[in-house]
């Protein structure tokens, strides 16, 4: 069912993976970034013990969060009871959406990556279905393909759950479900541990209730040792 916009307001109120306020995120792009946190006198050591405090910093409010609220496991029976199961991302997010469609795709039927090619977004929005499912992956500096994208699937009746950096994000409005992942980081890019944890959790959370999973896992494995794709 849709989250009524009081919903959803609640939801991004309590910051349930620390949405960061631009002044705590860091400035925008990466050439900006580099000129204020990696100057060339920080030495390569002190430089790795930034990265990897941040990092952790990250890890540790992801998994804090899961004490006050379940946005990853309601966004998992989301994508569990699905007929189908869409995943979309664009420029550094595609990277993120393809993870996901490979790790899902082991134990979950009907995955499919809108990657312009053998799945591609016209195609889709025009036989949207009740029971279909989009997860939309988009982080800053938001891509433009996105947003349309995920606004035509939810106006057609679809769910799509928002795999996001921030309550502000273009994909907060339209979808049935938001996981807002920390993202700030000392590098010139933001990090993406916290999104691949994410992955990991939604992957993890949906096969264990999804049907059909075992039997699929085990088919899956048969099919791996009868074909031997693996060293």
């Amino acid at each position: 069912m849709k989250s009524t916009d009081s919903e959803k307001s609640s939801t991004a109120g309590h910051e349930p993976y620390g949405a960061e306020p631009e002044n705590r995120r860091g400035l925008d792009s990466p050439a900006a970034r580099f000129g204020a946190s990696m100057s060339p006198r920080t030495s390569s050591k002190t430089l790795q013990a930034r990265l990897v405090r941040k990092e952790r910093e990250n890890l540790e409010r992801v998994f804090d969060s899961f004490e006050n609220e379940d946005s990853v496991a309601r966004a998992a029976a989301l994508i569990a009871g699905a007929r189908r199961r869409f995943i979309v991302g664009h420029g550094r997010s595609a990277a993120f959406a393809h993870l996901l469609d490979l790790d899902l795709s082991h134990g979950v039927s009907q995955v499919s990556l809108i990657d312009g090619q053998s799945t591609r977004s016209i195609d889709v929005l025009t036989d949207v279905r009740s029971t279909d499912v989009l997860v939309a992956f988009s982080l800053r500096r938001y891509r433009r393909e996105t947003a349309p994208l995920v606004q035509a699937f939810a106006r057609r009746g679809g769910t799509v759950v928002a795999v996001t950096d921030s309550v502000d994000s273009p994909l907060v409005r339209p979808a049935s479900e938001v996981v807002i992942v920390p993202t700030d980081s000392a590098s010139v890019t933001d990090s993406a541990t916290g999104i691949a944890a994410v992955i990991h959790l939604l992957t993890a959370l949906t096969t264990a209730s999804a049907k059909g999973s075992r039997r699929r896992l085990t088919e899956r494995e048969s099919l791996i040792q009868e074909m031997g794709p693996y060293i």
